[in-house]
């Protein structure tokens, strides 16, 4: 627990943190002994003098097995704050209602190289910039995807998002992420997600970080179902962790709330720091999880599997089996199919499709995609292997044994809907103009006279 509201203090993460562990677990915590009320989420006197404050992430009639809520006993309530007024400066690279008049649909190939470190100082809210997305938060039905660059850490204010829940995927650097449920700390390699409405800061532990985010708009990400694989599999439960309470209770005038809302940054005043949180309860919480503990699908005799086998995470829409999007890993694992083209195949798709690589190569793409680029195929736009890579694999034949593939860290998130892309984002010097050459190299391998053998 800590005491002091200054920005040196939030920083200062211990070695080691405590965490709770449970997906969708109903969890509590408490930072002094006898915080949380008992038989009740509201008394007339909390205790320690405290306010309950409820914090809801779905209609309060949801279903009793979808609804999240949590309760919140804090040293002071959030609604103690001036008016929100726009920021100023505006952010401009953050958008959450996709258009004609702020985006542009392509189908087209997309590839980027990594975006560069900024050299002035810059948090991770201003090195924060949507690449593509559909729909809108005001009908909250769609979805965002961004990347940020960052040098320092947020300074005497926290960041809260009004539109959606963010899934973060840390590629370089580490996040300190201090929320109001606690402290978590997320290296690359792991992922964090922050439901929509949430108060919460990022200090870097390093010098510098870049990474993507996923953006969900009314709905929230659940574990997919595992159908024929069975109880066992893919991302296990109890490997999410939620943080532990700790809080801040000593003034802190001129604190700034930063509160993106229909894609627009608003600030507010306020003499406290929002993280004065004593205890709280419920379901609806920040967590994490490290990817290294996923367990893989892969098929063990002939052909290549969908890669929907490796999903970690779904946030679905009301059609069975459809997501607004799917967050798929590819990590380490054997590649062991007989007389089978083993890397991905070549593919259209009635889903569209945003790769990322967290670090070493991806299988499908011998040069172009590095760690920290994104490449971009849209609904039924073709794409697949690049030719060094098919010409690789059919040269090392039918025999070829085992192999693991290792050092390697890669994503997707998958969509039923077709993004638009912003301008910048299209217009970017990171953008690969000569994406589209690592195919013009497939030769045509016909002969009508001479049958392939198997």
């Amino acid at each position: 627990m800590a005491k002091n509201t200054s920005t040196a203090a939030r920083r200062a993460f211990p070695a080691e943190l405590e965490y709770q562990s449970g997906f969708g677990n109903h969890l509590s915590s408490e930072s002094i002994k006898g915080a949380l009320p008992t038989n009740q989420n509201s008394p007339l006197v909390c205790p320690y003098g405290l306010y309950a404050e409820q914090i809801s992430g779905t209609s309060f009639t949801s279903p009793r097995n979808l609804n999240k809520r949590t309760w919140l006993y804090r040293v002071k309530p959030s609604v103690t704050h001036e008016p929100f007024s726009p920021r100023i400066p505006a952010h401009g690279k953050l958008v959450a209602e996709f258009n004609d008049s702020n985006s542009a649909a392509t189908p087209t190939q997309l590839r980027w190289r990594p975006t560069e470190i900024p050299e002035s100082p810059t948090d991770f809210i201003d090195g924060l910039f949507t690449v593509c997305g559909a729909g809108s938060s005001y009908l909250r039905h769609g979805f965002a995807i961004h990347i940020y660059t960052a040098n320092k850490s947020m300074e005497d204010c926290a960041f809260c998002n009004a539109d959606g829940d963010f899934l973060i995927v840390p590629q370089d650097g580490v996040l300190c992420i201090t929320t109001e449920c606690g402290k978590l700390r997320v290296s690359p390699g792991e992922i964090v997600v922050i439901p929509q409405g949430f108060r919460f800061a990022v200090d870097l532990q390093d010098d510098r970080a870049r990474g993507y985010v996923a953006e969900i708009f009314g709905t929230h990400f659940e574990l997919p179902d595992l159908g024929p694989i069975g109880a066992n599999g893919l991302a296990d439960p109890r490997d999410f962790l939620a943080p532990v309470a700790w809080y801040q209770h000593d003034p802190s005038p001129g604190f700034t709330i930063l509160q993106k809302f229909g894609g627009t940054l608003f600030t507010a005043i306020q003499d406290f720091s929002p993280f004065n949180v004593v205890a709280w309860h419920g379901n609806y919480v920040p967590y994490k999880y490290d990817l290294n503990k996923f367990c893989p699908y892969n098929t063990v005799l002939f052909d290549h599997s969908d890669p929907s086998i490796n999903t970690v995470l779904t946030a679905p829409t009301d059609r069975p089996g459809v997501a607004m999007l799917d967050f798929v890993i590819f990590p380490p694992r054997w590649l062991v199919a007989e007389h089978t083209f083993r890397p991905p195949y070549y593919h259209r798709n009635c889903m569209s499709e945003f790769m990322g690589l967290i670090h070493g190569e991806y299988e499908a793409k011998a040069d172009g995609f590095v760690a920290g680029g994104a490449s971009l195929h849209s609904c039924m736009t073709p794409h697949g292997p690049d030719t060094k890579t098919f010409e690789a694999t059919v040269a090392a034949g039918v025999e070829a044994g085992p192999k693991r593939l290792s050092e390697t860290l890669a994503f997707m998130f998958e969509s039923c809907l077709i993004p638009r892309v912003c301008p910048w984002a299209l217009e970017s010097p990171m953008i690969d103009r000569d994406y589209y050459q690592c195919w013009l190299g497939l030769k045509s391998h016909f002969n009508h006279q001479v049958k392939t053998p198997l």
